[in-house]
Order: C-alpha cells, then structure tokens, then sequence
C-alpha cells in the first residue's frame, strides 16, 4: 500500500486555533485527545485500509482492533482539521462540566460502542438488502464520536436554537438536521457512521447507557467516580454559545473497492466558543485561498489497490 502524503497546511492551522485558545484554557483530558489524534495522524498505527472498520473486516475476519483504532485516524489533515476543532470547543464544555475521568470514560465508551453500532447497523442494512457491499464498507474518523457528544451536549442545553446552512432549528433536532445534511453535501462520508453516534448519544442522554456506565464505575471504583460524576450531571447553566458556527468535516468511509469518494467539505452550523469564532473563520478563509487549484482539497484518499491485506 503507498504511503499517503502527509499534509501539513490543515495541521497548522489547528496549532494556530489551539494557541488562539491557548493551552492553559483547554482542559487535560481533551487536550490529550487532541494529541492523540494528531499523533496518530503523523504516525499512523497502521495504513487506513488496515485500521478502518467494516462488518467484513472486524466481523468476517474478527480483527477487532480496529473497533479502536478507527476513530483515532483521519483520511487528511483536512479531515483531522474540522473533527479536532469541532471535538475542541465540545470537550471544553463537556469536559468541565461532567469533570475529566468522567469525560475520559465517556470518549472510551462512546469510542468503541460507536464502532459496534455501526457494525450493527451494516450488518442489518446486508441482511436487509442482500448487498454485500454494506458490510464491506470500511470507515474511519471521530465524527461519529463527534455526533454523540453533540446529542450529549444538546441534552444539557435543550430549549436553544443553532443556526443550520443560516436556518434556524431547534438544539434537540440540530443533529438529525446535520446529519441530512452532510450526507447531501458530502456523500462521501458516512451516513451509518454519523447515524451511529447520534444513536449512541441517545442512548446515554434518553436511555440506559449512561446509568449502565455509572453502576460499571461504581463498581471498579467503589462509587470513588460514580459518587463524583453524580454531582456534574446534576448542574445546570447557561450555554455560553454564540449562535452559529463553521468547520466540520465527516466520518469518511471507502467503498468495497478501496477507493475513497471525493468529496467537498461540509460546514454546519455547529456552535462554538466564542473565542473560537475569528479563528475558524479566518481558517476557512485561508483553506479558501491556499487549496489546490484554488479548490479544497478532497476529503480521503485514493487507493491504488496493491498491497491490500
């Protein structure tokens, strides 16, 4: 498999908006994530065709590893960009509000639970259809994680507004809106992948995951987090948003024939700190005027087919 090219411009303008934020404002958790990602972006575990997740590849051939390592690998450093940015400004909120072990614990569950509900979800779609192609699909990214934290989010700030494409729609319909959305506007990434994570996020705001969660911590730590994550989720507070926002990318996916859909960015209208406005804006200026061409470079890669294991 060839090595894809490691491309710096989106890297560099995620060290410009972290710095704008400055260190010392980003709590640890969510700046160690931060650094894993980016890691994990210039030093990949494995090539992205061997650490994507497919029902085919986890599943048919029970390499399960990838379960963890696909969220933490991104196509670009595009794609790295708008999910790092996007995962900045929500695990400053999230992360102060529910504390730093519990906000770690969270990134782990949904982490992994996001990749099996998309595996489900594939699965079913197989069965459903009887397309094989369904489970053959490989995604990678952490914008289905993205998503949950973003139904998580909303279910502690209900009652607001976020502004869509300028369309103003209600915080507990933001994210099915955006998933329509990005699916329409970028067919390239992954509808499941993105699906799965607002599923998830349901599951721990409306359902039982997030009581599930807290009997597990009671129970290896003798109620030491649970007792101590009880007192965030009781606490309420006003949003601190500022309306609408930009940069956000997808959960990308490749096709059964290991080529990546091109496709263009999309940017909802995601709220953010802020502090965060002028930085993403002129962000997004800046990728306007250095892409290639004068275009944006394609999310994903593509993939020449040798070497495929």
């Amino acid at each position: 498999m060839r090595n894809r090219q490691r491309g710096s411009l989106g890297l560099m303008l995620l060290a410009s908006q972290l710095f704008q934020v400055g260190l010392d404002n980003i709590p640890p958790v969510t700046l160690a994530v931060l650094g894993l990602n980016v890691y994990l972006y210039l030093f990949p575990a494995a090539p992205l065709m061997q650490v994507c997740v497919s029902v085919q590849q986890a599943y048919w051939l029970k390499d399960w590893r990838r379960l963890l390592l696909s969220p933490l690998h991104h196509a670009d450093d595009w794609h790295l960009y708008f999910n790092m940015v996007s995962f900045l400004w929500k695990g400053i909120k999230l992360e102060r509000r529910l504390g730093g072990a519990w906000f770690a614990y969270m990134l782990s569950v949904f982490s992994l639970f996001t990749g099996v509900v998309y595996l489900l979800l594939e699965a079913a779609l197989t069965e459903l259809t009887e397309d094989q192609s369904y489970s053959m699909t490989c995604a990678v990214g952490f914008s289905g994680v993205l998503f949950a934290l973003k139904v998580v989010n909303n279910h502690y700030h209900t009652g607001g507004m976020t502004y869509i494409s300028g369309i103003p729609v209600a915080n507990q319909y933001a994210s099915w809106v955006e998933l329509v959305l990005i699916h329409i506007t970028a067919p390239g990434t992954s509808f499941i992948g993105h699906l799965a994570g607002i599923l998830i996020g349901l599951l721990y705001s409306a359902g039982p995951l997030k009581a599930v969660m807290k009997k597990c911590a009671g129970f290896v730590t003798s109620n030491g987090l649970n007792s101590q994550s009880g007192s965030y989720y009781s606490s309420s507070g006003s949003s601190g948003y500022g309306g609408a926002r930009r940069g956000y990318s997808g959960y990308h996916q490749y096709a059964p024939d290991h080529t990546a859909y091109p496709t263009r960015s999309y940017t909802g209208g995601l709220r953010e700190e802020e502090q965060l406005e002028a930085a993403i804006r002129n962000s997004l200026n800046d990728r306007g005027q250095t892409g290639h061409r004068g275009n944006p470079p394609p999310y994903g890669f593509r993939h020449s087919g040798e070497g495929i294991r």
